[in-house]
């Protein structure tokens, strides 16, 4: 892996760091990195990767450019939405250095493919936003022994790590070995994240990548680094292998990847049918159009979410205040809830179904639904 004279001026900066030098750049080119996700967390480690002279960036996404994912996923510009977030990821890497070689997986990483996805790689990133995916993940580079480089966000507040049980330090199901109840953490569609949060943890993913390529530096193999941005404060948790890990440990049962969605509680949707729970934006509609049918609406986002976009008729009861409020409301009486997109008023829904309440429904796919096929008046957020 010689470097050309482009090359050379090119990587100049990095050269001239004894850390680094001809040798180390020589190994960032002889490099290959698979990127897990091609959004928030994947657009700064992409591009970074990429400018620093990765020779080969693989990119896994089977996702569209959305207007929201502007404020913070860098990799794409107005004029990519709508397009395959691969086609535009290979697009702007390419313009910052045409000599990395960008392979796209226009697909979703899953059980069936995890394995061979991963495995012409050396090191894995983890730029996802769900559990299911970062347990394969996870699992995945634990049985072929590579690095996984991982990196989380949530509103202000992010986390990042190196898992690699092969150089002696846990893999996540060390540090998580069951996931959260389906529902208790909210996406960041639903909570929200600061845009400049995941340029943080993901400068800090790349970082870790170049470092484990170059062999210098100590990584955070056995570490996780936990950011507060809003306090702009950096605290460090030391991690230890769990010898009864799952599929790190002394004795492991997982020696294959598994059905993750139901490992992390997600039920399969029913075919051809729907939640009995479940009343669509137009039910929604009809009940707000004939006041006689006797169902009244409640929106259970945050008062901030209301005052962005909100449906006339519709009354607000914060989720986060349903526990100490909802005697507000009368048991006999027919509710449908709605929020953003359906997540929310179905936890509410289950929340009032304790306390007595029979008759009501969570409103699917939320005001985000309503905006598209009712009122396009109404913003989307």
């Amino acid at each position: 892996m010689e470097l050309n004279d482009d090359e050379i001026r090119r990587y100049s900066r990095h050269l001239i760091l004894p850390e680094v030098g001809l040798a180390g750049q020589r190994k960032i080119k002889a490099a290959s990195v698979l990127c897990i996700g091609a959004g928030g967390l994947g657009s700064p480690i992409a591009m970074y990767l990429a400018a620093a002279g990765i020779g080969k960036l693989g990119i896994v996404d089977f996702d569209t450019v959305d207007y929201s994912n502007l404020q913070r996923q860098i990799l794409h510009t107005d004029a990519d939405v709508g397009r395959s977030k691969t086609g535009s990821a290979k697009e702007t890497i390419h313009g910052i250095n045409p000599h990395c070689e960008v392979v796209v997986h226009n697909t979703r990483i899953t059980s069936e493919n995890a394995l061979d996805l991963i495995r012409p790689y050396d090191i894995v990133v983890d730029g996802t936003d769900n559990f299911p995916t970062r347990y394969l993940t996870n699992d995945a580079c634990v049985l072929l022994k590579k690095p996984n480089v991982y990196g989380s966000i949530f509103r202000f507040e992010g986390q990042a790590s190196v898992f690699a049980p092969h150089l002696g330090g846990p893999c996540y199901r060390c540090l998580y070995p069951e996931p959260p109840p389906p529902g208790i953490v909210p996406s960041c569609a639903e909570g929200g994240v600061l845009g400049v949060l995941p340029g943080i943890i993901g400068c800090i993913q790349a970082t870790e990548i170049l470092k484990l390529v170059i062999g210098k530096g100590t990584l955070l193999v056995g570490r996780l680094l936990l950011v507060n941005a809003l306090d702009m404060k950096f605290r460090e948790l030391k991690l230890r292998r769990d010898p009864e890990c799952s599929v790190c440990g002394e004795h492991p049962t997982i020696r294959e990847l598994i059905d993750y969605k139901m490992f992390c509680g997600i039920a399969p949707e029913p075919e051809n049918s729907g939640n009995p729970d479940e009343v669509t934006v137009q039910e929604m509609k009809k009940a707000l159009d004939n006041p006689g049918l006797g169902i009244k609406v409640v929106d259970v986002r945050e008062p901030d979410e209301y005052e962005i976009a909100k449906v006339a008729g519709v009354s607000l009861l914060p989720l986060s205040e349903l526990q100490s409020r909802f005697t507000e409301l009368d048991p006999n009486q027919k509710y449908y809830l709605h929020c953003k997109a359906g997540v929310r008023s179905m936890k509410a829904l289950n929340f009032l179904r304790q306390q007595g309440f029979k008759h009501l429904k969570s409103v699917k796919g939320g005001i985000t639904a309503w905006s598209e096929e009712i009122d396009r008046t109404v913003p989307r957020y």
